[in-house]
């Protein structure tokens, strides 16, 4: 038992002197808000809000559907190119025309998923704009 101690004794001081040395550094937190420390820590040029035409929300998903539409376009391009290219193979041109299906269901599930976010946005701030700037 002693040698454990004795073994953890400078860790221990170092942790007591930290503990200390905090302490003595401590301020009154009372007379910030939680908003002024979210302000601070913002940097320059980024979105305030969550909600509304430029907050965060509203973009995230515009970039996420603008992803997902360049996705489905380049994947309806290759099922384009994998039809031409099949040479009458039906194996070939069912994966082709598959691809190119799957590309449209794809592109049209993110649409609805778009508009019901949206929706949902608008439910709760109250109305507005939210997410329509794509």
């Amino acid at each position: 038992m002693r040698e454990t101690i004795k073994r953890f004794q400078p860790a221990l001081i170092i942790l007591v002197f930290i503990a200390l040395f905090s302490l003595s550094l401590t301020t009154d937190v009372s007379a910030y808000s939680i908003q002024e420390g979210v302000n601070a820590a913002r940097g320059n040029g980024q979105p305030g809000e969550l909600f509304g035409s430029t907050g965060v929300i509203t973009l995230l998903t515009n970039t996420l559907l603008f992803i997902v539409g360049a996705l489905s376009v380049v994947m309806i391009i290759i099922g384009g190119l994998r039809y031409v290219i099949s040479g009458g193979n039906s194996a070939s041109v069912t994966a082709a025309k598959n691809t190119i299906l799957y590309a449209i269901v794809g592109l049209v599930i993110s649409f609805l998923a778009f508009a019901a976010i949206n929706f949902v946005l608008n439910t709760i701030t109250g109305g507005g704009n939210a997410g329509t700037n794509v």
